[in-house]
This record gives C-alpha cells, sequence and structure tokens, in this order.
C-alpha cells in the first residue's frame, strides 16, 4: 500500500513538473513575440523565425488600414492548416518577385478575425481597396494560378 501512494505522488509530482516546465518554455519562447500576447499555440512559435511569416499584422492594424482606405492584400492563415503549411512556401515568393506588400494574419492566434473578416477556410488571400474587399482566393492553388490572380488584382 506504501508503494502504491509512493508511486501515485511521484506520477503526480512528475506530470506537474511537466506542465510548469512546458508553460515556462512558452512563455520563453514567446517572450518579445510580434503578437504581444505572453503566451502563443506550439505551432505558432515554431513559425516565429521562419522568414516565410514575417509581414505580420495584427488585428488593430489590420482594422485601421481598412477604415483609412488603403490597397491591402492579406493572406490569413492558421499554422495548423495543412494546406497553409503547403500554399505559404508557393505563395510567399510569388508576392515578393511581383513586389507585393502581401500582410499575414494568424487566425490560431486571433480567433475573432475568422468572423471579424468572414473568412471561411484557410489559406484566404483577401484583396481590400479603398476600405472595402474588391477579391479573395481561397484554398491551395498551383503558382500560375496565384500568379494570375495576384496579376488581375494589381491592374485593378
Amino acid at each position: 500500500m506504501k508503494k502504491i501512494i509512493f508511486f501515485s505522488i511521484l506520477v503526480a509530482a512528475l506530470l506537474i513538473g511537466a506542465i510548469v516546465y512546458s508553460d515556462i518554455s512558452n512563455r520563453e519562447a514567446a517572450a518579445g513575440n510580434p503578437y504581444g500576447k505572453a503566451n502563443l499555440n506550439p505551432a505558432t512559435i515554431e513559425q516565429l523565425k521562419d522568414p516565410l511569416y514575417d509581414n505580420l499584422i495584427m488585428p488593430e492594424e489590420l482594422k485601421q488600414k481598412i477604415e483609412s482606405k488603403e490597397d491591402l492584400f492579406v493572406y490569413y492563415y492558421s499554422p495548423l492548416c495543412e494546406h497553409c503549411r503547403a500554399t505559404t512556401p508557393v505563395l510567399v515568393p510569388i508576392v515578393k518577385d511581383m513586389q507585393i506588400d502581401m500582410k499575414k494574419h494568424n487566425l490560431l492566434e486571433f480567433n475573432a478575425s475568422w468572423d471579424e473578416f468572414q473568412i471561411e477556410f484557410t489559406p484566404t488571400l483577401v484583396h481590400y481597396k479603398d476600405g472595402k474587399e474588391v477579391a479573395r482566393l481561397v484554398g491551395g492553388h498551383e503558382a500560375d494560378e496565384w500568379k494570375k490572380w495576384l496579376e488581375e488584382q494589381k491592374k485593378s
């Protein structure tokens, strides 16, 4: 009986230690992040140093840019979305070659943005002009489809 109690206490202590360690690790990895949040999803933490996920835009800045009627391309994605993970490495080099300032908005960290910006699926690329959405392309596509869509949008 004493062995069972000792073993139970040991297992509980190890579990508590693992939880505390995980929380501390998350806070350290998230420190100074561009999201301004103390805790981030581990999938977001993995992307913090990935140049494919630079040029982030936070919800308040996005709202401000739309309200000020800026011409804007926003890529809505989730680090957990397999289609986003396949699309980002295709799309980012295209927008860089085309010299398009595409902002990236992480829906995993800002869940309210799904409704606020009427996003139903990821990935979604939206073009805003004069404070209004003028076009969107949803889902994974081949490089030539992204490029054609972006060229059409630049002309409009």
